[in-house]
């Protein structure tokens, strides 16, 4: 049985990530994760698919990453029992109509650039407690389809502030079961809380978000007795650069320094040679950066045992016109290299 402790639920018969599958576009493909990338589109609209808007665009993305994922798990979408899955867009509707096409059983989510540890805590204490054995945990973002909605029009030529983000046209999917399956094993997941710095700039998610980040990583370590030190790495997502930096410090403030933190929005671009100011963002970035990196990295083992802890600024395109303030929230699942799990 699983075992509850704070807000970590610990697995002692961990549930798996069976196969996962990145899809990308042409940001992506000129960026140093590029070669684990499943696909990598260069026409963003789709336009040879018929996609008439970016909306309809990112669903075509997300699709895709469902299917090269379904293919490597070896299974057909009417064997998926269950799906998580949740974007930017409003009322989820890139989801939304990515599982009218599959045609499975389906809770849509939003945490927003958190979706994917979110629909991954889920999916796992889903799969450990015997609910469904062939769930899919998946999320995506679209650059245009998000500027549009949050900020202003593309044809508008706003410049970007140096704390701005680029969202990722990307998509992140992952297969999980049961345990005794093969795969990645899930060792915990852990909830978290929504946290409000009274960061009110919609051009600085980082500083936002890294709040909520640390009081996750603090919650986790108190509640399974774990340090920094017993880690490999630490993923975050997307806190970019600025956010990054704010994590540090706050960590260094709750003497709980973490010095093999990476961020996921930092390593899907170069920073420096992309023009993507302070680095990438969007529900799809931390995702593929999980299938196109993380992942393989502990099949390979260039790690052992990692964190993976995605980010979410919780706003709408009404609250922050309205003058509040972003709430964020992060949400954190424990992975471990197959091999120490006898799943080879």
């Amino acid at each position: 049985m699983p075992i509850r402790r704070g807000d970590t639920v610990i697995f002692p018969h961990p549930p798996v990530l069976a196969a996962w599958a990145a899809v990308g576009g042409k940001k992506e493909s000129e960026g140093p994760l590029a070669q684990g990338f499943d696909e990598l589109v260069q026409d963003a609209g789709f336009d040879a698919e018929g996609c008439t808007g970016w909306e309809q665009a990112e669903s075509m993305l997300q699709q895709r990453c469902a299917r090269h994922c379904l293919r490597k798990a070896g299974i057909a979408k009417q064997q998926v029992e269950l799906a998580f899955a949740g974007d930017l867009q409003a009322q989820c509707t890139a989801s939304n109509y990515t599982m009218r096409q599959l045609g499975v059983p389906f809770a849509g989510l939003y945490g927003a650039c958190s979706t994917m540890a979110e629909a991954l805590c889920l999916a796992a204490l889903c799969a450990a407690a015997g609910y469904a054995h062939e769930i899919l945990a998946m999320s995506s973002s679209h650059f245009c389809a998000a500027e549009r909605q949050f900020r202003t029009p593309l044809e508008y030529g706003g410049k970007r502030t140096p704390t701005a983000q680029w969202t990722a046209t990307a998509a992140g999917a992952c297969l999980v079961r049961g345990s005794g399956a093969a795969g990645v094993p899930v060792l915990s997941a852990t909830i978290g809380r929504v946290c409000d710095a009274g960061v009110k700039d919609i051009n600085n998610m980082g500083a936002a978000m890294a709040p909520a980040a640390a009081q996750t990583l603090l919650h986790y370590f108190a509640d399974t007795g774990t340090t920094q030190q017993d880690f490999d790495a630490i993923f975050t997502g997307d806190l970019g650069e600025v956010g990054s930096t704010l994590l540090h410090e706050l960590m260094h403030k709750a003497d709980c320094p973490v010095e093999n933190h990476q961020d996921c929005g930092c390593l899907l671009y170069d920073v420096a040679a992309q023009n993507v100011q302070a680095g990438g963002s969007g529900a799809g970035c931390s995702a593929a950066v999980l299938a196109a990196h993380v992942l393989p990295g502990l099949v390979e083992r260039r790690w052992r045992r990692v964190l993976f802890l995605s980010t979410g600024a919780l706003m709408s395109q009404t609250t922050f016109l309205q003058g509040e303030s972003i709430p964020g929230i992060a949400h954190c699942v424990e992975l471990g290299c197959p091999e120490e799990e006898g799943n080879t």
